[in-house]
Order: structure tokens, then C-alpha cells, then sequence
């Protein structure tokens, strides 16, 4: 079955975006290339039995967003072989009032907003000079060094000083450790539904990803050695304590057998544990496990509160200089002044006691969800911020979202995670920390109950 072109039954509302993401979707699949010319305005609004206006604007939309350029006396064309304007969430008020599961979120509360007013009053009374004025790393960041260790410690990790950088949240870290894993061209293998982000970033710095056959565990070890032996493989990088889309947490077993793949075939190995100790009883880390290869990052921002983009990278000796330097030409330093904040917070213990605030209110929003979903299957870890929902017999993932935008139920397509064109596992991620528990209870309502239909075209309104 192909995306492009759509079919009309498909477009859901408002109708001209539905068809700019349609034919972003066609892009990112590989269906519609770069120089591909696209229909005239008319004649496609005749093809699919809309205006000329719903079409116009579709365009105008797909101009604006890069993924599409008209030439006067020639037509328009797609500009680029792939597009970054797919990503599993919304964009902030671009929707409207939706029931928002798209974007992966802490449970924030107005208790989260009087702590750091509180905190930033504080800090106003005693702020240390160096936190502002300093632009050398090792003066400015000395004293953040040992907060930073014991917070790490609460992860499962006890990583000596000197194979640690501090940084501006996961996203900087995850930059500065693919940078100095490897080079333009080398080869990055990883879960099949992964990091959204994954793709477009190694497309950035020229790397090439290739997404791995999972299972209810994470990564096949099959698959892994496979790719190995196939290719020379620089890294792999895991999600494997929950925050993958499929929600699955990897044992240790597991853990093991992908270390000792890595070994043998000497890879790299990047581990992405964004929530930090936010699940109980989980396996310690792969980088505790074979720290002489793994890098390994996690931050305040996902376990605590979104604003506090204060993160950790940690990695062999060998290549601390080498990430250092990545660090310095990508993000110069963490800045002082959230590093300042957080340390303190991670010293007096109001780091940890947010930390548990926030297990309780994510166990019991876990709890509240799979009882309103009862029978329907679906993924989840314990604490997580998200379910997995496989796609109920005879849905497709598109038909799925646009009849929950339809309910205003917003939700993240299992099509944005994928990084591999082999992946057959369409689903949902239905994130659970954004909303208002009573709203969270309303749109888990709307898709239990949409889960147990039969599936229909969502009716075209222009």
C-alpha cells in the first residue's frame, strides 16, 4: 500500500495539513525523492475531490517547512530526500485544545513552579560569581563534580570523576557522544523503534543508522552479531530501561549478551537512560557492565521537571579528551547558573525527594491507565512515562491517530520511532505525564474505547 498519493478517506482534519503530513510521510519513506515534481495545484485537488484552496494551502505549507520549493515556468518539486518535519509529538498550541499524549513529559504541577520560585530566590541571595562570569569549564564547574557523582550513583552507576562531562540535558550529550564514537560514514546501529531523533542528527554528521530486529527484551543479539559480521559496526545505541517507544525494559541477561556481542566485534556502545532512577528494581546499566566501551547519559529533565536541562555524559578514560572537545565546539559548557541550581538540589536531597514525587505520581497514573484500558493490550515499565499500544486488529496506525484527533486525542504514530524499513509492529506510544489527570482519564477513555471498534474512515471535512 502506498502513501503517495493519499487517499481521500484518509485525510482527517483540518484537511490541508493532513495532506502536507501525508506527503511528508511519502518523503521520509522514500516514496517521493529529491527533484520528484509534484501535481499542479488543480490537478491534484481534481485527483483527490478537494479545492484548489485546500491544496494551495497544503503547499504552502510543505514551502514553509523546507520539504517542498515552486519554480516559476516549471512546476514545484520536493526539495530534499527526507524530512525532520515528522516528529511524534505536537507542536505547542499548533493543534488547539487536544488531550495531549503526543509529547513525553514528567507529571509538572503547580508544586513543581514554587520550588523553583523558591529556589531561584535563594539563589538570587547567594549566587557564587562564577556561575555568570566564568568561560573556563574546569573553574566554573568544579564544584558541580561530586553532586553530579552522587546522582549518577542513584542510576546504578559509580563512575569516577575524570570520565565525566556535565551538560545541557540528553539531546547535548547524545550530540557530543555520537560526534566521538564516530565519523562521517561510519555505520550506527540500533533498536528498529527508536529515538526519534536519531535519524536526522547522524544525517547531520554524515554517520549512516540502520535500525535492528527487537523483541519483548529490546535488541535480538542475533541481529547485532549479524550486522557485525556483515559490517564494520562503530557503535550501538540503546534505550533499554523502559524509555524506547515499545516500552520495554531490557533484562540483564539480555544486557549481557549484547556486551559480549559488542566485545567480540569491538563496538561502541551509547546508552540512553534519559529517565534516570525514576523505575524501581531496574538491572544496572550496560555501561556499569562493560564501562571500558559505553557511553552513557541521563539527565534532571525527564525524571524531575522539563526545565531543568541539567545532564550527565559519562565514558571510557580513553576518550574523555575526545568528547571534551566535541563538547566544547557544540555547547562550549553546561551553563553554570541551571548547573548551580540543580547541584544544590541534588546536595540537599530536593533533587531525590522530586524524584519520588514523581515515581508515585507516574506509578499511580500507571495504574489508572490499564485499569480504563482493561483487556487491550499494551505495553508499559513500571513508573513510565508512556504505553505502547499495538494496533488493534484491522486498524492502521494512520486511521488509529487521525480517528483520535477526531476525539481530540492527540498520539504519537509508531511510524516517527522507526529506523528501519523492514520494522512490521505499527502501534501508538500514548505518553502520560502532559495532562491533567482528569484529562488523562477522558482521552485513555476515547482510546480503550476506540481500540474495541471496528475501524472506519474518518469522514472528510473540508
Amino acid at each position: 500500500m502506498t502513501i503517495w498519493p493519499p487517499n481521500p478517506s484518509d485525510l482527517r482534519r483540518p484537511v490541508y495539513r493532513s495532506l502536507a503530513e501525508t506527503l511528508i510521510r511519502a518523503v521520509n519513506a522514500g516514496e517521493l525523492r529529491d527533484g520528484d515534481r509534484l501535481p499542479t495545484h488543480r490537478n491534484l485537488a481534481y485527483d483527490l475531490g478537494l479545492s484548489v484552496q485546500t491544496v494551495s494551502r497544503a503547499y504552502d505549507e510543505l514551502i514553509r517547512r523546507g520539504v517542498i520549493a515552486g519554480e516559476v515556468g516549471r512546476g514545484t518539486f520536493v526539495k530534499s530526500g527526507r524530512s525532520d518535519a515528522q516528529t511524534p509529538f505536537l507542536s505547542e498550541g499548533r493543534y488547539g485544545e487536544l488531550i495531549d499524549f503526543s509529547m513525553l513529559k514528567p507529571v509538572f504541577e503547580p508544586m513543581h513552579l514554587e520550588t523553583m520560585r523558591r529556589a531561584l530566590t535563594k539563589l538570587g541571595s547567594d549566587l557564587p560569581a562564577s556561575a555568570i562570569s566564568s568561560f573556563r569549564t574546569s573553574g566554573a564547574l568544579r564544584n558541580y563534580t561530586k553532586p553530579a557523582l552522587k546522582w549518577l550513583k542513584l542510576c546504578g552507576l559509580d563512575q569516577p570523576s575524570q570520565g565525566l562531562l556535565l551538560t545541557n540535558g540528553n539531546t547535548a550529550a547524545m550530540t557530543v557522544a555520537l560526534m566521538t564514537v564516530a565519523n562521517p560514514g561510519d555505520l550506527v546501529v540500533t533498536e528498529e523503534l527508536g529515538h526519534h531523533t536519531l535519524r536526522p542528527l547522524s544525517r547531520y554528521l554524515g554517520l549512516r543508522i540502520q535500525g535492528l530486529e527487537i523483541d519483548a527484551y529490546g535488541v535480538v543479539p542475533a541481529a547485532f552479531a549479524k550486522a557485525c559480521e556483515k559490517s564494520t559496526v562503530k557503535a550501538i545505541y540503546l534505550m533499554p530501561t523502559g524509555l524506547n517507544p515499545c516500552a520495554l525494559t531490557m533484562p540483564l541477561e539480555r544486557r549481557e549478551e549484547l556486551v559480549s556481542v559488542a566485545r567480540r566485534h569491538d563496538v561502541l556502545i551509547i546508552e540512553n537512560d534519559a529517565w534516570g532512577p525514576l523505575q524501581p528494581n531496574r538491572p544496572e546499566p550496560i555501561a556499569a557492565m562493560a564501562p571500558e566501551r559505553t557511553f552513557y547519559f541521563t539527565s534532571l529533565t525527564k525524571c524531575i521537571m522539563p526545565g531543568l536541562r541539567f545532564g550527565f555524559l559519562t565514558m571510557p578514560e580513553t576518550y574523555q579528551s575526545a568528547a571534551a572537545n566535541r563538547q566544547l565546539v557544540t555547547n562550549w559548557m553546561v551553563t553554570p547558573l541551571m548547573a548551580e541550581l540543580a547541584s544544590r538540589w541534588i546536595a540537599d536531597g530536593t533533587a531525590e525527594d522530586l524524584l519520588k514525587w514523581q515515581m508515585e505520581a507516574l506509578g499511580e497514573r500507571n495504574k489508572r491507565g490499564a485499569a480504563i484500558l482493561g483487556n487491550v493490550p499494551f505495553n508499559s515499565s513500571p513508573n513510565g512515562m508512556h504505553f505502547w499500544l499495538p494496533m488493534p486488529g484491522g486498524w492502521t496506525e494512520d486511521g488509529f491517530v487521525a480517528h483520535a484527533r477526531l476525539n481530540s486525542v492527540a498520539l504519537a504514530p509508531g511510524a516517527s520511532f522507526k529506523l528501519s524499513d523492514n520494522v512490521h509492529k505499527p502501534g501508538v506510544r500514548i505518553c502520560l505525564g502532559a495532562e491533567t489527570t482528569e484529562a488523562l482519564e477522558r482521552g485513555l477513555t476515547v482510546i480503550s474505547r476506540l481500540a474495541r471498534s471496528n475501524p472506519e474512515p474518518p469522514l472528510l471535512t473540508l
